[in-house]
């Protein structure tokens, strides 16, 4: 067992913590306000709640979980963590000023963790140079909770025995790691954003509805989502900051984001988690509304 410290308990973040905390660590998730906690906690209640109507725990279990789980708006939490993940904004300013302050607050061999789908890891150790070695990129996917992948991205200044520790934690967990060199997007975002992207370019040209382009996808190249359905999964916030990384990082071309996905933003047509996207749903996280 570990103590586990995650910073952030939006969707990402609360699902994190109860990976860690069904697995038999010490977790607490930590926000800026009581409410964003108290979120947090309701999404892992619900979660663990239909493992119990599923029969696949029970109501004891749960309950004892629930117990378990500290949550704070304190980052003194981590004074005697041994791991640290933020899944806090997608803003390497923000990202910075969290590790710079907990590099203060926690023992010399905590090993600090990113969650983050596109940002430089090797750029986030850098701004903590006492322990640049003791920082790895470890990206889940969502929903956190079910999705088998992380992907464990190496700093350039990531030590072999961070790497390993981060790997062999994440393999405990019931997930399956894969190891990444630290590149724009790493692996995955660097083939599926770009895909969405080519997509919206599809609807938008008018060569085919949202519903035929997903379906064309699923029948035709075996996706299990089609892509703009997992487009608004993601969110369309997320899938242009995304893009702008790699863009940004590469200069090239094929990363532009589409204007698409950026009119989308403006108008906060995010997907899933703001009620509309590409499809409509029954409110933010609601089911989708078939038409």
């Amino acid at each position: 067992m570990m103590k586990v410290c995650v910073f952030g308990a939006g969707n990402m973040g609360a699902r994190i913590s109860e990976v860690f905390l069904t697995n038999g660590h010490d977790v607490t998730m930590v926000d800026i306000k009581p409410e964003f906690c108290e979120r947090g906690v309701k999404t892992i209640t619900g979660d663990l709640s239909f493992l119990v109507k599923k029969e696949k725990m029970t109501e004891e279990k749960k309950n004892e979980l629930l117990a378990g789980l500290k949550t704070s708006c304190d980052r003194n939490a981590a004074a005697d963590a041994e791991f640290v993940i933020e899944v806090i904004l997608e803003k390497m300013e923000l990202k910075k000023e969290l590790l710079q302050d907990l590099d203060k607050i926690c023992p010399p061999d905590t090993i600090f963790a990113s969650n983050t789908s596109a940002l430089s890891i090797t750029e986030m150790a850098a701004c903590i140079p006492n322990r640049a070695d003791k920082m790895i990129g470890c990206h889940f996917f969502n929903p956190a909770q079910i999705m088998k992948l992380v992907e464990v991205t190496r700093a350039i200044q990531t030590s072999d025995e961070t790497f390993q520790k981060a790997f062999d934690l994440m393999a405990s967990l019931g997930k399956t790691p894969v190891s990444v060199n630290e590149g724009p997007g790493f692996v995955v975002n660097r083939i599926l954003i770009p895909m969405m992207n080519e997509a919206m370019g599809i609807v938008a040209d008018g060569i085919a509805s949202p519903a035929d382009v997903d379906i064309a996808m699923q029948l035709g190249a075996g996706m299990k989502s089609g892509p703009l359905h997992t487009a608004d999964l993601v969110g369309h916030d997320v899938n242009l900051a995304i893009m702008e990384t790699l863009y940004r990082e590469t200069g090239d071309p094929k990363y532009r984001p589409h204007p698409l996905m950026r009119k989308m933003v403006r108008a906060g047509w995010l997907g899933v988690k703001s009620g509309k996207g590409f499809f409509e749903y029954d409110g933010p996280f609601g089911k989708e509304i078939v038409k």
